[in-house]
């Protein structure tokens, strides 16, 4: 009797057991598939969340007067100029906290003279803000920014109509404005283009549209297309905006960041009047800093699909070792034939091992397909790629492999242990 010979008696039984294989292959599959589909789920966050926080490209860097802070919900400005100016009555001595005034982010502007890099100048203003045209409105989600002629640049954003914000704008501070692709197909609907030098209104102020932006798009992390952008100095007339201004650095290589970042340091110590000896009272960061932080969030939930996986596996196990405890018994005679005619204890414990080895990677096939399906859901959700966590899969698989030896090594040994004139006589 060859090895191939045990292997085909092992599939034969497997499929002559239906309810009982299929049973078993449930248990092992839906262990396999909170494994993989946690896992699926949670490469889809990190995709969308790398995505949702590049506000910048890998070769730039902001400056701001302190580390920024996400929160989910609204209310982050107030909170933000709340806390600001608590910190700089607290700090005043040493300046600690102090927002960026926009004399000194124009003063860095203009002393920053890296070699091909580009400097821009904004700041935030009031979010939850409606926009208005005619009749239509949008939803109170608009985030209104105000720059200079790099912002659009700096941070990733690409104008496919109408012109950019210039120097005549930022000096005037009169009231122009830069479309986000959303806005405009609020509301101007299939037609955005038809937004160039309409009037709206933003709250109750009315802008000259002189803009539109290509969609950057949007996930259920940030919405980058929610913008309507105008110069910094008109934002002065909103008194519910960031209280500091911010500045957007980017360099034309990647390998030039650290060198530039570097720089950067020292000329906006200077612009800031700080002495050797001082700490800086400024935070220099990158764009995907709130990604690798929400990663960090993200790659504890890990351990637990880990953890909730293999409570189920190890259950699947005990219930596979119970079947093939089962079979052995049902199958006494067919054992005792099998040395009868010559078969070996080998042959023997190869087809138990082999019958739920099969059965363990049926289990593990259908857990991973539909692990990756409803996993997913994320990506479908989150508007990412598709995900498939091949080292996971692969993992997957190894792990059902090991389920399966370890669960039928001891059915396998007492069945090859039986003695054949015994095992003919058994009843």
């Amino acid at each position: 009797m060859t090895t191939l010979d045990s292997l085909s008696l092992a599939w034969r039984n497997v499929r002559s057991n239906k309810l009982r294989t299929s049973i078993t292959v449930a248990i092992i599959a839906f262990g396999i598939m909170a494994l993989i589909g946690i896992i699926t789920a949670i490469q889809a966050m990190n995709q969308s969340l790398k995505e949702s926080f590049s506000f910048m490209g890998a070769n730039s860097f902001s400056i701001r007067f302190k580390e920024s802070n996400f929160r989910m919900g609204g209310g982050g400005n107030r909170d933000e100029f709340a806390k600001a100016k608590k910190g700089a009555k607290k700090e005043k001595k040493s300046n600690l906290g102090k927002p960026i005034r926009m004399e000194e982010a124009t003063s860095f502007k203009s002393a920053f003279s890296f070699p091909g890099a580009v400097t821009t100048v904004y700041r935030r203003g009031p979010g939850g803000m409606e926009i208005h045209y005619l009749e239509k409105k949008t939803n109170p989600n608009i985030v209104i920014m105000g720059g200079d002629e790099n912002y659009l640049n700096v941070n990733g954003y690409t104008l496919i109509l109408g012109r950019n914000i210039n120097n005549l704008d930022v000096q005037s501070g009169r009231n122009v404005c830069i479309l986000g692709s959303n806005v405009a197909s609020k509301l101007f609907g299939d037609k955005p283009e038809k937004c160039i030098e309409k009037i709206i209104r933003v709250g109750s102020v009315p802008y000259r549209v002189i803009g539109l932006l290509k969609e950057k798009g949007s996930s259920a992390m940030l919405r980058q297309d929610d913008v309507v952008v105008t110069s910094f100095s008109n934002l002065r007339r909103f008194t519910n905006g960031s209280p500091s201004y911010m500045l957007g650095v980017m360099v034309q290589n990647v390998n030039e960041l650290s060198v530039a970042d570097g720089e950067a340091t020292s000329v906006f110590r200077n612009v800031r009047k700080l002495q050797p000896v001082d700490e800086d009272n400024f935070a220099l960061e990158k764009s995907d800093k709130f990604a690798e932080l929400f990663i960090g969030f993200l790659s504890s939930i890990t351990g637990s699909a880990g953890a909730i996986g293999l409570i189920t596996l190890i259950g699947a196990a005990i219930g596979l070792m119970n079947i093939m405890l089962v079979a052995v018994n049902e199958r006494t005679k067919e054992v005792g034939l099998i040395k009868a005619i010559g078969g070996k204890s080998r042959n023997v414990r190869q087809q138990f091992l082999f019958e739920s080895v099969i059965i363990s990677m049926l289990g593990a096939l259908f857990g991973i397909f539909l692990g990756v399906m409803v996993g997913n859901l994320f990506s479908i959700i989150l508007k990412t790629g598709f995900v498939i966590p091949w080292f996971w899969v692969i993992l997957g698989i190894v792990i059902c492999s090991v389920v399966g030896l370890t669960a039928g090594i001891y059915p396998a040994m007492k069945a090859a242990r039986l003695n054949p004139i015994d095992a003919l006589r058994y009843e």
